[in-house]
């Protein structure tokens, strides 16, 4: 009698801990699977990265501390990852100053009531996006190959002499950009349609009785609206830009194009860590190339801070 009422009372304190503390422990029961495979793949992986940073590592087990000078020689020594520095730059500036008017120009296209089938043009604009990057890197082999590719074909119909698009390190970077147009305006216009059908009417239609223009109210209204679209967009392409891989991998045989013409950092990173096996100097990229991208994004917010129209 004694052992089973020590049982049952056992059973009954547990029983009444548990009705206690559930609705404090449901919810991270739930969270655990999450924050389990958050902190194996996600944190570990980050914070060993970059602890191998400082670190020269030959083979698998053989780490021997160098402090900063993995850093030091990315900033003051190594071409290449400058050159990868220049491309991923020049490739951004196309993405702003190209990429980001055209998505907002299809954008206002698609928005106005005159355009019939909508549905299937979002989704047409949306299709290269979600085009995986190998397949998009064959297409684009035989686009712009110089014999028979499709594009020298149209240049060649009005009697412009064939390009070099791949082997003329002075075409690379065109080259990209074009690709980078195919893929990423369409993505791009369907955040601002969704900004533009968030504009007020009342507000619009206000300008408009006070005597403003389409082009006044586009400018003085509709702008301001898109402002939290444009840091989006512009921060999310710069961060596209500078971690292309798979496009350029693909259209060069190199890898990284005559004279390193279509290096990108992300590649530049592989090419250490996975080719050449230098880890900790893969690392080093990759932690400097976090800072670069966190400062630009910094100065991007702060001039969108101080952009009034």
């Amino acid at each position: 009698m004694t052992a089973i009422s020590h049982g049952a009372m056992s059973s009954a304190s547990q029983s009444g801990w548990w009705s206690r503390n559930e609705r404090k422990l449901i919810p991270y029961i739930f969270l655990a699977p999450f924050l389990l495979t958050f902190l194996v793949f996600t944190v570990y992986p980050a914070v060993d990265s970059f602890l191998m940073s400082f670190q020269r590592v030959r083979g698998l087990d053989n780490y021997e501390y160098v402090g900063m000078a993995n850093y030091e020689r990315l900033v003051t020594k190594d071409k290449r990852f400058h050159t990868a520095l220049v491309n991923g730059a020049e490739f951004a500036a196309g993405t702003v100053l190209i990429q980001i008017p055209l998505a907002l120009a299809v954008a206002l296209l698609l928005n106005s009531p005159n355009v019939r089938f909508k549905v299937l043009a979002r989704l047409a604009f949306f299709a290269p996006y979600i085009t995986s990057a190998v397949v998009v890197g064959w297409i684009f082999t035989l686009v712009f190959e110089e014999r028979y590719g499709l594009l020298n074909a149209a240049l060649a119909s009005i009697g412009i002499d064939r390009i070099g698009w791949l082997k003329d390190k002075n075409w690379v970077m065109p080259a990209l950009i074009i690709l980078g147009l195919w893929t990423w305006v369409g993505h791009h216009s369907l955040f601002f349609l969704a900004g533009l059908q968030n504009v007020p009417d009342d507000l619009k239609e206000a300008a408009r009785i006070d005597g403003a223009n389409t082009a006044r109210v586009f400018w003085h209204i509709t702008l301001p609206f898109l402002r939290p679209i444009f840091v989006f967009v512009t921060i999310t392409g710069l961060i596209g830009s500078f971690s292309l891989f798979g496009q350029p991998f693909l259209l060069f045989d190199s890898g990284s194009g005559p004279q390193d013409s279509g290096l990108f950092p992300l590649m530049y990173l592989y090419f250490m860590g996975f080719e050449n096996l230098r880890m900790g100097y893969a690392s080093a990229i990759g932690y400097l190339l976090t800072v670069i991208i966190l400062i630009v994004t910094g100065i991007q917010l702060l001039l969108f801070r101080i952009w009034k129209v």
